[in-house]
């Protein structure tokens, strides 16, 4: 008997209901920007980006940002290719430079269930920095299995798969412009 990986769909983005336009988001990420640019006036901040779903949020963040900013990245593995996390959080990429006594706001695609966000939020503060905040483009409450909030929220978002704007599945759809629902009759089975 042999075991096979089930066939994966990819549907064309445009055929995916858009949950929030680039404009939405380019908004709230302005509005973002404005709020951590007032938290953190005359200070410097690191901002430390989760690969590669944040990526993209966070360019556009520290854009917005105008208050002096550098950033860093992690990377983390808990999703693989499935849409649902493992429940396990590997570390596979630290950061490269020190933020003890540093200004630290780590920066998220997305928070659902907690674990990985909670994991990094352990993980810096051994690096001892001054402050520690959390922000995320969206915020899936209903799955939160460990209690976590993060201090800056774009999107509030109902437990629903989603992809584009650094998002994706099985690595694609990450350079789509909206974040669109994905559909669950696409998944391989």
């Amino acid at each position: 008997m042999s075991t096979s990986t089930p066939e994966l769909s990819f549907p064309p983005a445009s055929t995916m209901e858009i949950l929030y336009t680039k404009e939405q988001i380019a908004q709230r990420t302005r509005e973002i920007g404005a709020q951590i640019t007032a938290d953190y006036a005359g200070q410097s901040i690191v901002l430390i980006g989760v690969l590669k779903g944040a990526a993209i949020f966070l360019a556009d963040l520290a854009r917005a940002i105008q208050v002096d900013n550098t950033f860093d990245f992690v990377a983390v593995s808990s999703y693989g290719r499935a849409r649902v996390s493992s429940g396990a959080v590997k570390l596979i990429k630290d950061i490269d430079n020190p933020i003890e006594g540093k200004h630290v706001i780590i920066v998220e695609d997305i928070l659902d269930t907690g674990l990985t966000l909670s994991y990094l939020r352990g993980l810096m503060l051994q690096h001892k920095p001054a402050s520690l905040k959390i922000a995320t483009c969206l915020d899936k409450p209903e799955r939160r299995l460990v209690p976590i909030e993060a201090d800056y929220v774009a999107f509030k978002i109902p437990n629903q798969f989603v992809i584009g704007y650094g998002m994706d599945y099985a690595e694609r759809y990450r350079g789509v412009d909206d974040i669109r629902l994905f559909p669950d009759e696409a998944v391989g089975h």
